[in-house]
């Protein structure tokens, strides 16, 4: 049995690694620990590793802070000093290699620079680059795009735009798209304007 256990937490780091953004692959990690590996005999493993996934989903929904990486620290910190198996320890050691990139403090000032975060920032249409050809429209189950497809005889239509309260960044619409036209925005800002995030 514990061998099955061993190689679980070896596939778990393997998909994990998988992963684009480091405080998503931090918190897939501890997520399938805590539903497999974690045998929650060890209270600094079991109450650690509970308190790290509030943590990281705090960074990842847009509500961290500064305290969430600080109390990151000290729980992986101390997981790695005082678990009493290897699992434990492992899972500390995953997340402490992350914690001092400078990735956690972007997510703390809501910039995912992976753009996998979705809270982290909008789809928005260039106005100049859309044809109006209704692609996006067409595929985006959510009805998050806003407009009318351009008729050849008809003038003064705008371009299409994202009702940001309905889209949830299913990233659809930017496949479908023949012009890039759509661009994904960070909520941060940086010197008053905005950073463009690579899709």
């Amino acid at each position: 049995m514990t061998e099955v256990k061993e190689k679980k937490l070896v596939d778990i780091r393997k998909e994990a690694d998988e992963i684009k953004c480091p405080v998503r692959q931090a918190l897939y990690f501890v997520e399938e620990f805590l539903a497999g590996p974690m045998c929650g005999k060890c209270f600094p493993c079991e109450m650690g590793t509970f308190e790290s996934r509030i943590r990281l989903v705090n960074l990842i929904s847009g509500q961290g802070t500064d305290a969430d990486i600080d109390a990151l620290k000290k729980i992986a910190g101390e997981m790695s000093q005082t678990s009493r198996c290897k699992k434990g320890k492992d899972s500390a050691q995953y997340i402490l290699e992350w914690l001092d990139a400078d990735v956690f403090a972007e997510h703390v000032s809501k910039l995912c620079p992976a753009g996998e975060c979705t809270a982290l920032h909008i789809y928005r249409v260039i106005p100049d680059n859309c044809i109006m050809c209704g692609k996006c429209q067409d595929i985006c189950k959510d009805n998050a795009v806003l407009g009318e497809k351009k008729i050849s005889y008809k003038t003064g239509d705008l371009p299409f735009s994202i009702n940001q309260m309905r889209c949830t960044r299913c990233g659809e619409c930017i496949k479908v798209c023949p012009t890039a036209a759509i661009e994904i925005i960070s909520l941060k800002t940086l010197s008053g304007g905005e950073i463009k995030v690579k899709a």
